[in-house]
């Protein structure tokens, strides 16, 4: 959805309208979260910024099945040298072999095209998946201390407010010129990213955080489909080569 969006902007402050409105009823009637958890939510909260920005910057430079993959599919090896340093979670052998498969994977993908465009979408896409990484550990982190997992999700999301009112505000005058259509496609992208990430929070309450990241990026392949079908993005070969390969690796951490 953003990808695909004349204001990409406008299309992220929508998606950020879509998480922080199905968290409200949450934030006003659930017990707040452990006041440990607090810091974990401001800094998750900053870090999403960042994330916003990056993301942004990389599907400006470069296709969805290229930048996409790059930014997710690097992050489960970032986050697993992260946890293994912070948390001090330990992977097995099989867990790394599937993150170097990940990284041979977001290697193939980013150097299959010669073209001026994957060198810079490559920056960007990378820095992104830095932010997918520190955002994960720290709410890996804080969503364990909260000692009430569901009251740290809606007040994660209850603080996307401040996204909503920095980036449509200014919009508000674009938002009637554009319609509805617009505005309801951009919410419902931000309810089911919302949705998304609500699951994989849990699931970092359940399972080591490397583990969860790795599950949840086999997104890379619906990604590198998506870009060759819905936006024509070529060549077809290498980059649903490379989406399978980092499935590969998924796959090995997920066995591990």
């Amino acid at each position: 959805m953003v990808k695909g969006a004349s204001d990409r902007a406008l299309s992220i402050g929508l998606v950020s309208l879509g998480h922080f409105v199905p968290a409200l009823p949450f934030f006003l009637f659930l017990p707040a979260p452990d006041i440990a958890a607090l810091p974990y939510i401001v800094a998750s909260t900053v870090i999403h910024w960042g994330y916003y920005f990056f993301l942004i910057s990389a599907y400006k430079q470069g296709d969805l099945s290229v930048a996409y993959p790059i930014a997710r599919g690097a992050a489960p090896v970032l986050i697993a040298l992260g946890a293994t340093i912070w948390p001090g979670e330990i992977l097995s052998l099989m867990a790394w072999a599937g993150i170097i498969g990940v990284s041979c994977g977001v290697a193939i993908l980013a150097l299959s095209r010669a073209q001026a465009q994957s060198l810079k979408v490559l920056f960007p896409a990378f820095i992104t998946a830095l932010t997918v990484a520190a955002y994960s550990i720290v709410d890996g982190i804080g969503v364990r201390v909260s000692g009430a997992p569901l009251s740290y999700i809606a007040w994660l999301f209850t603080a996307e407010i401040c996204v909503v009112l920095f980036v449509l505000l200014p919009r508000l005058k674009l938002i009637q010129n554009n319609g509805l259509k617009p505005v309801l496609i951009g919410f419902s992208g931000g309810v089911l990213s919302s949705l998304s990430y609500a699951l994989a929070l849990y699931a970092q309450t359940l399972a080591p955080l490397a583990l969860v990241a790795a599950i949840r990026e086999t997104s890379v392949i619906l990604a590198a489909i998506i870009g060759v079908i819905w936006f024509k993005e070529r060549p077809i070969f290498m980059r649903l080569a490379a989406a399978f390969v980092v499935a590969i690796g998924v796959i090995l951490i997920v066995l591990s």
